[in-house]
């Protein structure tokens, strides 16, 4: 994970949609509304009594039979990835999604409308920097019964590629690649659903598909068409004459581009893998991509990224000068060997410091703890946390050196990991309320080989020696 340089962005004020329902055939309003830092997305049933919200959150998905349905204690959300597509590839990050129905309408079946929606309401910066999840590794996800398959590799922005194979004549193999989110706009957002034929006389059949009129979907003819299925079209479809044209579409609407439907699937992948939470920063390379195989693969990336968060290790260079070396450190703390457990200041500001120790086997305490098995004691390493912390007290008095700091409490320690001989600790002290009257309470971090080994909560005082 990392915070980049990037503010988050939500909308300037509230825009109000209507449309129908793809699925219900109901008329639907749908209203895009500003939220707070860090709220990311999330839909509000304002239909239903209390006015349940379901966050945008792979955990929800529930089925993907025609689009990404999220579930929440019984309040649903159908058919949510045209939606948030938008959002992704307008780089808003937080906003409220209201409804008065269980899906939003379907508009023409692409992101088009909810972009101009969101545009028209204006995009503004937040105070707060976007959290990113940098792909290092390659993460991938495979559903073998379908040959499915979507990875993601390391890259410097968020890469889409999808390749599409439907096995059938008249819509073979296409692709389509999105090199950067700034041509979302006018390269994918008005790409739009389509179906095949095959498919759409089952749900026909079913009553399924009530808010299709022929205009928010491409139908790809791949069989015969009978005159009594083309006057049930006619039918369904409000239209007096249907025909199939020579690309072997049905004549209702022309396609924007020759791969539309790629564009439209790599469409679908940006709206499931919105259910991350995180924006994302890696290529995505999806191959026969459907919404069973993006929201497994978007579940599983929220695992990998939930324990990255869980376990932060933050990067610094160590080959750096540092900020202060074991000269300085000596002239404002009165700790001496062997008991200075601080061998440089990396960072200091008025709200956190950071300081590096090297462990090494000619330390004191080693001889007894333990022989045969040197590990560092827990105790010490809070004793050089707080040291650290000690820098960042006594850089806000004009004469450290007539200071000692004392121990007032400890709260909510932690050992993770030992600490041995040969590692390099990194203490990460900043503030948790600001220092009065020489009181500093602080939450203090202490790393070692890109783990977290120790974490406490601690409140010291400093006083004038007498």
């Amino acid at each position: 994970m990392s915070n980049t340089t990037t503010k988050q962005r939500t909308i300037a004020k509230e825009i109000t949609l209507k449309g129908v329902g793809l699925h219900t055939g109901e008329n639907v309003t749908l209203k895009f509304v500003p939220a707070p830092e860090n709220f990311g997305y999330a839909f509000k049933r304002i239909d239903l009594e209390g006015e349940p919200i379901i966050e945008a959150d792979a955990n929800y998905v529930v089925n993907t039979q025609r689009g990404t349905n999220l579930e929440k204690r019984g309040v649903r959300i159908q058919t949510s990835e045209h939606v948030l597509a938008a959002l992704v590839g307008l780089e808003i990050d937080n906003v409220l999604i209201e409804l008065n129905a269980p899906e939003p309408p379907i508009m023409d079946g692409s992101s088009k409308f909810f972009v101009e929606a969101l545009e028209q309401a204006g995009i503004v910066e937040q105070n707060a920097m976007r959290d990113e999840f940098i792909v290092k590794d390659v993460i991938s996800y495979k559903d073998e019964e379908t040959g499915s398959e979507i990875t993601i590799i390391p890259a410097d922005n968020y890469q889409i590629t999808t390749m599409v194979d439907f096995g059938t004549k008249v819509l073979g193999t296409q692709n389509a690649t999105l090199e950067n989110l700034s041509d979302f706009k006018s390269e994918i957002a008005d790409a739009r659903t389509f179906s095949f034929l095959h498919e759409l006389e089952m749900l026909l059949e079913n009553g399924l598909i009530k808010g299709g009129d022929l205009n928010n979907a491409i139908v790809y003819v791949d069989k015969e068409i009978s005159d009594s299925t083309m006057k049930r079209l006619e039918k369904a479809f409000n239209k007096k004459k249907l025909s199939v044209k020579p690309n072997g579409i049905l004549d209702n609407l022309t396609l924007h581009q020759p791969n539309e439907a790629a564009r439209h699937k790599l469409l679908d992948v940006i709206g499931d893998l919105a259910l991350t939470g995180t924006r994302i920063r890696g290529k995505v390379i999806a191959n026969k991509p459907g919404h069973f195989v993006n929201t497994q693969f978007a579940k599983k990336l929220s695992k990998i990224i939930k324990m990255e968060k869980r376990n932060h290790v933050p990067q610094y260079d160590l080959n750096k000068p540092p900020l202060m070396d074991i000269h300085q450190i000596m002239d404002m703390l009165p700790h001496r060997p062997p008991f200075l457990l601080l061998d440089r200041i990396l960072e200091l500001s008025d709200q956190h410091v950071v300081g590096m120790k090297n462990v090494t086997m000619n330390e004191p305490f080693f001889v007894g703890h333990f022989p045969g098995a040197p590990v560092m004691p827990g105790v010490l390493q809070v004793e050089a946390m707080a040291q650290t912390g000690g820098i960042l007290v006594l850089s806000t008095v004009p004469d450290p050196e007539n200071y000692l700091t004392l121990f007032m409490k400890i709260d909510n320690v932690k050992f993770k990991q030992k600490v041995l001989p040969g590692d390099t600790l990194i203490f990460h002290c900043s503030l948790i309320s600001p220092i009065r009257r020489g009181i500093c309470h602080m939450q203090a971090y202490a790393y070692a080989n890109s783990k977290l080994v120790c974490e406490a909560e601690m409140m010291a005082q400093i006083v004038k020696k007498k």
